[in-house]
């Protein structure tokens, strides 16, 4: 059985302030927690009903009322483990780095991030006001992805000021992506959810581009953040 103080610390970790004081985070459901396991990051404890069976894991075996304790999700998934946050990795330059500007919503991010593992996009930059990577909806989202991408938080508009190579950015009125001449090596910037890249960061934009839509209305406002990157990433691969 769990005590009132374990509980309290694995539960606290769902607020940004306890995760980035003990540098650590969780993940939950058996296939995310092997994904990770099987990744370069340290595990710090695994809760779970049922063994893994895996004599190089610490375990601690719980009853399925101690799990709905310490769960995030409304049907707690078997197992809760928390690992410790890599350290910081330096940036990779010489390929496309995608660049996020204020995205807010958690499944968003996790999407991306699955998205820049499926599309082999190793660095993601992520301005200091977009969600954190390490919050609990986020990780479950990736579906072990986080540990294949270096997610990198910075002053957005000073990492892009220093940047030689293309900045492209999404924008509803740029240039149609298809008739585009896509860079191997550059930034492609995706904006916020409701008011798109901010000022700030278009002024440092040196091209963008649009998905046109093909519709006969015309009359869906914009993409939702995720499926605009799944689209665009896909352009620039072809």
């Amino acid at each position: 059985m769990l005590s009132k103080n374990q509980i309290k610390f694995i539960t606290s970790l769902k607020q940004k302030k306890y995760r980035t004081a003990h540098k650590l985070f969780v993940v939950e459901g058996v296939k995310g927690i092997k994904e990770l396991l099987k990744s370069n990051l340290k595990l710090h404890t695994l809760y779970t009903t049922k063994s893994f069976n895996n004599s190089d894991v610490q375990e601690v075996l719980i009853d399925n009322k101690d799990l709905k304790r310490i769960s995030f999700l409304t049907t707690p998934n078997t197992a809760l483990a928390v690992f410790e946050m890599p350290e910081p990795q330096d940036i990779v330059y010489n390929k496309l780095i995608l660049a996020l500007d204020d995205v807010r919503d958690p499944g968003n991010l996790g999407t991306i991030i699955r998205l820049c593992d499926w599309f082999g996009i190793t660095e993601l930059v992520c301005s200091m006001e977009t969600v954190d990577c390490y919050n609990p909806k986020v990780v479950q989202a990736t579906m072990g992805s986080i540990t294949r991408v270096n997610i990198t938080y910075t002053n957005l508009e000073r990492f892009l000021g220093c940047i030689n190579t293309p900045i492209l950015g999404a924008f509803m009125d740029g240039t149609n992506v298809y008739k585009t001449t896509l860079p191997d090596v550059g930034v492609l910037v995706m904006g916020n959810e409701a008011n798109g890249i901010s000022k700030p960061i278009e002024n440092v934009i040196s091209r963008k581009v649009s998905i046109p839509r093909f519709g006969a209305l015309q009359a869906t406002e914009s993409l939702n953040v995720a499926t605009a990157t799944a689209i665009l990433l896909s352009e620039f691969k072809r």
